[in-house]
């Protein structure tokens, strides 16, 4: 099983905010789930992004690839594999 960690599209109509959760890479972008690690929401002034640091590198150490813009984000968030 592929495990990614990537975003989960939430909010209204033209008014998004995401999960940030780790998935099986074969279920869907807003599917099924193993487990939510953080949110962002990028309409916020600043913006805002919470990622707990223990999941996520736990995560990471299982072998779970972050995608593009998660990977982004984790470096924002200052969290190194």
């Amino acid at each position: 099983m592929a495990v990614k960690i990537r975003l989960k599209r939430m909010g209204a109509k033209k008014s998004p905010f995401y999960r940030i959760v780790v998935a099986d890479s074969r279920s869907p972008r807003d599917g099924r789930f193993i487990e939510e690690i953080g949110y962002y929401n990028p309409l916020t002034d600043p913006v805002t992004l919470s990622i707990n640091e223990e999941k996520a590198l736990q995560w990471l150490q299982n072998g779970a690839q972050p995608s593009g813009t998660v990977r982004a984000l984790l470096d924002k968030a200052g969290i190194k594999k």
